[in-house]
């Protein structure tokens, strides 16, 4: 239970990279340590991107931390090892909403994609680590890039965290590009060979036993995805803020919980649930790489535009979030606001189409993230058929990546991202999933390609050189 949340409105604009830094980076002046005293603990970064005019960004911190192992089928908190799902324990931490003051006090973190297959009952592959990680957040910053107030916001009974907090925000600018300095990762891990789960040859003869299923009628489209992995010493906040830099994106995110770090550029909202109830997923399919003159990128763009193939792929889940939806929201009010829209990012083009509901009284936005996870846009349809198909393709975890991250806050509201274009740190490695949707249609090199162009801002990001062609073959330099 949080407390009634006590607010302070900065005097000075703060930028949300140097907040981060100078509140949990490593180092910093002595006159800050006190403000910084969770520094290297458990936080979040919910990020709007650098430079963004609209939106909020957020960075929250807290002391308890809950997290789930689908293998052992337990979920642990501060009370200790249970039997149960995450998605259980969740639902007994938020109860009815909450006074926020209207920002997300409540939990923040990610739920990995096997997560979702046990409730289903499809196949998976557990992995290492936490299955699930959510951290109460009872502290937090809020960023307005409309009007660019900075607000501090305490549920807690620590009256020193506002002052203390306000007082290294105002001498914080700089701090990140400090920290980055201070931490280098361009080449540092140019050695380091990056291991892919399925080589080339593999990944093709995958593609084509997807479109063998499609053309058996199991499946309409399959999200298949492939894993890359990799020893690292490289920072993971150095590693977020070069990414942040290099491909920012509206949904993107840091968090930092039980020992683990998920880096994100992601650029798909999954799950919109407002406090009153109103529903929104924005699900993407279709992609295709920035043009390297303003011709070819008009004509990439175009091209992704006009292509039956990539319509045809976002409609499928467009039909299947409207399903899910629908399970949980009142008769009639889910609709499908845009359709078939082209938003551009640093490295690619994307076809996003947005769906959106109403929720059934009584029901909360864990109940719509239960009906709606895992997403289509990373399972295809129909979902269940699709996820039995791929668990026999993938033979291995996805993970955290494929799965979700975000905040479900105490006043009933949510705010959830897709784990794609992400990094998983733990233990001395990084993780990184990259995938897309195969139909009928696909041309498997254009598939193994855009598989390429997705990972390679994340190797790059890490200080990874990314392989000229997925593993098994020697050779190396190339975009992956």
């Amino acid at each position: 239970m949080l407390l009634p949340p006590r607010t302070h409105r900065l005097d000075v604009a703060v930028d949300p990279a140097d907040a981060f830094v100078a509140l949990f980076g490593d180092g910093g002046r002595d006159e800050r340590r006190d403000a910084r005293r969770d520094a290297g603990r458990d936080a979040v970064w919910l990020d709007a991107g650098p430079g963004a005019e609209s939106g909020r960004s957020f960075i929250g911190t807290g002391s308890r931390a809950i997290t789930a192992s689908v293998a052992a089928g337990t979920v642990s908190d501060d009370a200790g090892t249970r039997e149960g799902h995450i998605l259980g324990l969740l639902r007994e931490r938020i109860g009815p909403g909450e006074d926020t003051a209207g920002f997300p006090l409540g939990w923040a973190g990610w739920l990995g994609y096997e997560a979702g297959a046990v409730p289903l009952g499809v196949p998976y592959r557990a992995g290492d680590g936490a299955d699930a990680a959510f951290l109460q957040v009872d502290r937090l910053i809020a960023f307005d890039h409309a009007d660019g107030s900075v607000t501090l916001v305490d549920a807690t009974d620590n009256g020193g965290w506002l002052p203390q907090a306000a007082a290294a925000l105002r001498t914080a600018a700089g701090a990140a590009d400090a920290y980055e300095r201070a931490h280098p990762v361009v080449g540092t891990e140019a050695s380091v060979p990056v291991s892919w789960r399925h080589d080339d040859a593999d990944y093709l003869a995958m593609i084509v036993a997807c479109q063998e299923a499609i053309r058996a009628g199991d499946a309409y489209q399959l999200c298949l995805t492939n894993t890359a992995t990799a020893r690292t010493e490289a920072d993971p906040l150095a590693v977020h803020l070069r990414l942040r830099r290099a491909s920012p994106s509206h949904h993107a995110g840091f968090l930092r919980i039980a020992g683990e770090t998920l880096v994100s550029s992601s650029p798909e909202q999954f799950l919109l649930v407002t406090a009153d109830g109103a529903l929104r997923t924005k699900p993407i399919k279709g992609t295709r790489p920035r043009g390297a003159t303003l011709a070819e990128d008009l004509r990439l763009r175009a091209e992704l535009e006009a292509s039956e193939k990539e319509q045809a792929e976002n409609v499928m889940i467009v039909d299947l979030m409207r399903n899910d939806l629908g399970r949980v929201s009142v008769t009639g009010s889910v609709s499908v606001r845009h359709i078939l829209e082209v938003e551009s990012y640093a490295q690619v083009h994307q076809l996003v189409s947005t769906v959106e509901g109403r929720l059934l009284p009584g029901l909360t936005a864990v109940d719509a993230l239960a009906a709606a996870f895992p997403a289509g846009s990373m399972t295809g349809a129909p979902k269940l058929s699709a996820m039995r198909i791929l668990a026999g393709l993938e033979e291995g975890p996805r993970g955290v990546y494929a799965g979700c991250f975000g905040v479900l806050a105490a006043d009933g509201s949510a705010d959830l991202a897709m784990v794609i274009r992400s990094l998983r740190f733990r233990d001395g490695t990084v993780t990184i999933g990259a995938g897309g949707g195969i139909t009928a249609l696909s041309v498997p090199e254009e598939e193994l390609e855009e598989v390429r162009v997705k990972a390679d801002a994340l190797l790059r990001a890490a200080g990874l050189r990314p392989p000229g062609r997925l593993p098994g073959n020697g050779s190396e330099g190339a975009n992956v």
